[in-house]
């Protein structure tokens, strides 16, 4: 079933109710919606989650740009958003998306590819794909 995005009112309504930090973020995090596979973690602010909602392409902010970041906008390895879900805090998101390429920018699928493990932290996946073909830049 496609995403339906909520009307405005509702979804006016619906960020009136999470519960942003005092930074004004909520932690989200991305998972592949028919494998379960756990993509990334990121933030999001008012503006990040109302314009995912809005469109079902899925935005984040970023901390370190202080400012929106629309996940494949650079790299094209976009986020479509299937669902949504607060946690029962109302202040995490779980984003149940359908993810093109990969997640990571570090060129995996997912970031959670340090396992670890009695003999200290190892990387149990490669990159499928450079950071040069993804963004034009070693």
């Amino acid at each position: 079933m496609p995403y339906r995005p909520p009307d405005p009112t509702t979804r006016a309504t619906i960020l009136d109710r999470v519960r942003f930090n005092p930074d004004g973020l909520i932690t989200a995090i991305a998972q592949q919606h028919d494998t379960g596979e756990v993509l990334m973690l990121a933030w999001m602010n008012r503006a990040a989650l109302d314009e995912t909602l809005r469109t079902g392409r899925v935005c984040y902010y970023s901390r370190s740009r202080q400012g929106l970041w629309r996940k494949g906008e650079t790299s094209g390895q976009v986020q479509t958003l299937v669902d949504a879900r607060l946690d029962c805090d109302r202040d995490a998101v779980l984003l149940l998306v359908d993810q093109k390429g990969v997640a990571c920018h570090t060129g995996r699928r997912s970031c959670f590819y340090n396992a670890l493990r009695p003999e200290g932290i190892v990387e149990i996946t490669k990159p499928e794909v450079s950071a040069e073909a993804l963004y034009g830049k070693a």
